[in-house]
């Protein structure tokens, strides 16, 4: 069966990085995976995705339809909402509570109502963490993005892989270090906000 990814943000969070681990990471364990990017106007805070789909078997075409993500992992909480419609009626959301205004809504197209962005993830469900916090931290704001591909990986049950050779073998080696502790922060993130929403 083949599962689909969404990985959504703002230009300049990481976005690509992330999802190129990931899309690595499931090629070696042996899946068979197609990953498809859309940067927008990323340079400039633009809207910015990445769709990775996997599976035991052949995937033919790496662009999830509306309505066929299992997962939807948001750098930045309203992009979350922005990309809902291809979110699986079961589908997870995993959501940075990281505020990032886009191109869009600081020309004024739209406002950003933080309050009900926030509102609206917890009517969804949707696991809420604190990557940006736990970056600054970790004394690296930019590891936010390992945070959350940590967040996904466990979200996904995808732990079978060895993640910190995929990070070794990828990120610069003066980065692996922060890099892991951070992946590794990221999969106790979800699971302590996992374990507080069945409390």
């Amino acid at each position: 069966m083949t599962k689909s990814i969404m990985l959504v943000g703002v230009g300049g969070q990481g976005t690509i990085l992330a999802s190129k681990l990931l899309t690595i990471g499931l090629m070696e364990a042996g899946y068979d995976v197609k990953m498809s990017e859309i940067h927008g106007m990323s340079q400039r805070g633009g809207s910015v995705s990445s769709q990775v789909r996997y599976g035991e078997d052949e995937v033919y075409s790496p662009v999830i339809e509306i309505g066929g993500a299992d997962m939807i992992v948001s750098f930045e909480k309203m992009e979350a909402l922005r990309y809902l419609k291809y979110l699986k009626p079961e589908g997870k959301i995993v959501a940075n509570n990281y505020k990032l205004e886009s191109i869009s809504s600081l020309v004024g197209k739209y406002e950003y109502k933080e309050d009900k962005i926030d509102e609206e993830l917890l009517r969804l469900k949707a696991s809420v963490i604190d990557a940006g916090k736990r970056a600054e931290e970790l004394g690296n704001v930019k590891v936010m993005n390992v945070i959350l591909l940590g967040a996904l990986v466990k979200s996904m049950n995808l732990d079978n892989i060895d993640w910190e050779d995929i990070i070794r073998k990828n990120v610069k080696e003066k980065f692996v270090d922060i890099n892991i502790v951070a992946f590794n922060e990221g999969k106790k993130l979800v699971e302590s906000e996992e374990a507080s929403a069945t409390i």
